[in-house]
C-alpha cells in the first residue's frame, strides 16, 4: 500500500490480535496504543506487530470522564494520510486528530460503538463529534441504523464487527465433540447452563443463580457453569451459597486454554447474560451453543446481534425474572438431529461477518480503493 496507515488505539486488548496481525501484514499499520484504560483488560504483546512504534500514555483530565492521550495528536503531521483512531469522543485528543485531519486533507476514521440511542444526555456531543469525521467504523448494524435515523449520511456507516481469534477457534471446533465433562464434574445428567466473561456486577449475574434456583425448584433440573475472572463486586457466590445451590454450581475461573473453553461451551445446552452480552455472544456462538440476553438495544453490546430468537439464541424482557426463566427452558431438552441445526445456524453468523478475515476485507474495501 502506497500510503501507510496510522492507527492510534486508546488500548491493544489481547483479543483483537488476531485482526490487527491481519491490519499488521496485509495493510502495513503502524500502531501506537494507549497505555491504560479504566477497565481491567489484558494487553497484548506489543513484540507479535511489526508495526508496533510506540506505547502512548492515557491521562485523565481533572478525573471527569473525559481523557487525553499524550502524544496522539502531532501524529497528524507524520507522513500518514490515513488514520484509523478509537472511535472515543471523550478523549480530545481523536477531537484534535480529526480537526487537524480535515484541514491537512488527511483522513481519520473513527473505529467507535456510534451512538447507541439510549438517551445519553451527552448525545449532542458524540453527535458533534461523529459529524465532523469522514468516515465511521461502526461494530454493529443497531448504532448504525440509530444514527441514520439521525441524519447521518447511510454512505458513511460502514460495519466492521468484531473478532476473536477465528482461525484458532475454527480449528479446535472441528475437534470438538459431546463429552461428559459435565456429567464427571456434576455427577449427574443434567442440561447445563453456561456463562463465559468476567463475573461482574453489570452482567447481573445474581439472576442467573437465582433462575437456577427456581428451575430446580420447579423439576427443570439444570447445572450452571461460569468460566471468568470474578472481579469482586457482585454477590454471585454468595447468592448461591445462600441458595445451598453450589453442588450445580461450577465457579470454573478464568480459562485461557481455549481448546477447553471449547469443550465447555460445545457441551453447554444455553449460554446466558442476563446484562448487556458483548464478546460472550460471539465466544458462545463459534462453538455452537445459543445465547440468551435482555432485550434492552439501546444498552445492549453490538454482539448482541449475532443473536435471533429461536435461532441462535432469544431475548428476554429485561430485568423480569419470570420471562428469563420461561426463555431458557425451551433450551434445555433439545433432540439431538435440532441442537446439531441450531449449531449449525451459530456457526454461520460467526463465519461469515463476525471474524477478522470479514473485517479485513472491510477495511481493504475502503483504504484500498481510496489508492486507486
Amino acid at each position: 500500500m502506497k500510503n501507510k496507515i496510522c492507527c492510534i488505539f486508546n488500548l491493544a486488548p489481547h483479543y483483537r490480535f488476531p485482526i490487527y496481525k491481519l491490519m499488521d501484514d496485509e495493510l502495513k499499520c503502524d500502531f501506537y496504543f494507549g497505555d491504560r484504560v479504566k477497565s481491567e483488560i489484558k494487553k497484548l504483546d506489543y513484540k507479535l506487530l511489526k508495526g508496533f512504534k510506540k506505547e502512548l500514555k492515557n491521562v485523565s483530565i481533572l478525573n471527569t470522564s473525559f481523557s487525553w492521550q499524550k502524544g496522539a495528536w502531532s501524529l497528524i503531521f507524520s507522513k500518514y494520510k490515513y488514520y484509523i483512531i478509537t472511535g472515543e469522543p471523550y478523549y480530545i485528543s481523536n477531537w484534535v486528530l480529526i480537526i487537524l485531519g480535515n484541514i491537512l486533507g488527511k483522513k481519520v476514521v473513527p473505529w467507535s460503538h456510534g451512538i447507541k440511542g439510549d438517551n445519553n444526555k451527552m448525545e449532542w456531543f458524540e453527535k458533534l463529534f461523529f459529524k465532523l469525521c469522514p468516515l465511521i467504523l461502526l461494530y454493529g448494524n443497531h448504532s448504525r441504523s440509530t444514527m441514520i435515523e439521525k441524519g447521518f449520511n447511510p454512505n458513511k456507516l460502514i460495519c466492521i464487527y468484531n473478532s476473536l481469534n477465528h482461525d484458532e477457534q475454527i480449528n479446535i471446533r472441528k475437534t470438538l465433540k459431546p463429552s461428559s465433562i459435565f456429567t464427571n464434574y456434576f455427577k449427574n445428567n443434567f442440561p447445563t447452563l453456561i456463562y463465559i466473561g468476567r463475573i461482574q456486577k453489570s452482567k447481573k449475574l445474581e439472576n442467573l443463580v437465582e433462575c437456577l434456583n427456581y428451575l430446580n425448584e420447579s423439576g427443570n433440573n439444570c447445572n450452571l457453569v461460569f468460566i471468568g475472572k470474578d472481579l469482586g463486586d457482585n454477590d454471585v457466590l454468595n447468592i448461591a451459597t445462600k441458595l445451598n445451590i453450589l453442588k450445580q454450581v461450577w465457579f470454573y475461573g478464568p480459562c485461557y486454554e481455549e481448546q477447553k473453553i471449547g469443550e465447555l461451551i460445545f457441551n453447554a445446552n444455553i449460554c446466558v447474560s442476563p446484562g448487556p452480552v458483548g464478546l460472550t455472544a460471539l465466544h458462545s456462538l463459534t462453538y455452537g451453543t445459543p445465547v440468551i440476553s435482555n432485550n434492552n438495544f439501546n444498552s445492549q453490546m453490538p454482539e448482541y446481534e449475532v443473536i435471533t430468537p429461536d435461532k441462535t439464541g432469544d431475548f428476554y424482557e429485561e430485568n423480569n425474572q419470570e420471562d428469563l426463566l420461561e426463555k431458557i427452558k425451551p433450551w434445555l431438552n433439545i433432540d439431538t438431529e435440532i441442537r446439531d441445526k441450531i449449531r449449525n445456524e451459530c456457526y454461520k453468523v460467526i463465519d461469515q461477518n463476525w471474524n477478522p478475515k470479514s473485517q479485513i476485507l472491510t477495511l481493504k474495501k475502503i483504504f484500498l480503493h481510496a489508492e486507486n
